[in-house]
């Protein structure tokens, strides 16, 4: 499908799609004073399906929502704060988790069953009860369908903007939007798992589809999107992706449609685009850097070439530098694990040629250096091997990355 079917609604967010609502207040988790809870609201029961981090230490909030997609039919809320990630808390954090949605639910009239929680900040600390108890509070009374961008903004942590996006498209005389939103800076290599990320994404949408299709929709969406994404190699206790599906619009998606395509080109554009902003808005990054690996015997041979060079310290600080050191790049992929030729190898910097059949390619290094010193570019290596390929999207690392993380105490 064309990304032409469907349009980017200007300031769109997860209050873009009928029949949402949403806030975003200050409960008193940052020292700063800044917005740090929101909360987000369906108006009528949605279908719903999620993605949760792999890692094995994850958060009480991960946990509970892996029980609501695996228990409950339907969503009607989600609660996020900022400020205490609820992870590696044990009974008391899990029982928290699920306090916190008895107080939501009591405050929005709901079941505690509808509603799922999501927490991202420090390791390791209980969460505030009484903090969360007047996030609740605040928030509930400021649930708006104009609060999505509001909401944004409170689930950041070291991200310098609030990521949010909505599209639009028609389906016979019907209006569809999927809006969604997402925070994640730093600690970002998610590898998200359907129905088993720091990122936190909720994606809302006024179409209607059973659960099974939206996790389907939702498991091949992350896997071209967030999981191809690397800011630091890390990958967080409480990576998190809900998507909700209320029908207010009136138009059910049904497998195997051209409706369901249309809404499957556009739900993969909403989260490809707020990947490329996390990676854009990385701790400190000053590049981004999209690593593309072709002509490789398996698709797992391209994974590993293009995510060791994207993970690669060397590379990332070679690239904040402006330093287009190939060395650092053919080190990567020879540690990768993968499977390839040396001497066939070829590599590019955007379409200068790097390395050819393993060695150098006779560019002149003032005009790599040209390449790397742009806010954008690509890495391309040629393996000549196969036709299978993998591309990931990072960053450079720069001092501020090191500072963020020396100086971060939420």
């Amino acid at each position: 499908m064309s990304e032409q079917l469907f349009h980017f609604v200007g300031n769109g967010s997860v209050t873009t799609p009928a029949g949402f609502r949403a806030a975003g207040v200050t409960a008193g988790f940052k020292r700063t004073g800044a917005p740090d809870f929101a909360m987000l609201l369906s108006e009528t029961p949605a279908h719903f399906a999620g993605a949760f981090t792999s890692c094995t230490f994850a958060a009480a909030p991960v946990q509970l929502c892996r029980k609501r997609v695996l228990e409950s039919p339907r969503l009607s809320a989600a609660v996020i704060n900022s400020g205490n990630a609820n992870a590696c808390t044990g009974a008391p954090g899990l029982a928290n988790a699920e306090e916190t949605c008895r107080l939501a639910a009591e405050a929005l009239n709901l079941a505690p069953e509808t509603i799922a929680v999501a927490s991202t900040g420090r390791i390791g600390v209980q969460l505030p009860m009484d903090i969360i108890a007047r996030g609740i509070r605040l928030a509930a009374a400021e649930l708006s369908t104009t609060g999505g961008n509001a909401a944004a903004r409170a689930i950041m942590t070291t991200d310098t903007v609030p990521k949010s996006v909505a599209v639009q498209f028609q389906i016979g005389d019907r209006t569809v939007s999927i809006g969604a939103m997402t925070k994640g800076a730093g600690m970002i290599d998610p590898h998200l798992q359907v129905p088993h990320a720091t990122m936190l994404c909720f994606i809302t949408t006024d179409a209607d589809a059973d659960n099974e299709l939206l996790a389907e929709m939702l498991g091949t969406g992350v896997a071209d999107s967030f999981n191809r994404i690397t800011v630091d190699g890390d990958m967080s206790t409480n990576d998190t992706v809900l998507i909700l599906a209320n029908g207010h619009s009136g138009v059910t998606i049904r497998k195997g449609t051209p409706e369901a395509k249309l809404f499957k080109s556009a739900l993969d554009t909403v989260m490809r685009e707020l990947a490329r902003r996390m990676v854009a808005d990385g701790e400190g990054a000053t590049k981004f850097v999209e690593v593309k690996v072709v002509n490789a015997p398996t698709r797992e041979d391209a994974k590993l070439c293009a995510e060791a060079v994207a993970n690669s310290l060397l590379c990332k600080t070679a690239w904040f530098g402006n330093d287009p050191n190939w060395g650092r790049v053919v080190a990567a992929l020879g540690y990768s694990g993968a499977t390839f030729d040396p001497n066939r190898t070829d590599i590019f910097y955007d379409d200068m040629p790097v390395v050819r059949q393993g060695g150098d390619a006779g560019t002149r290094e003032e005009e790599l250096a040209d390449i790397i010193r742009k806010r954008e570019f690509t890495v391309l290596i040629d393996l000549h091997a196969g036709e299978e390929e993998y591309w990931v999207w990072t960053c450079d690392v720069s001092y501020d990355y090191v500072k963020i993380n020396a100086d971060y105490h939420t």
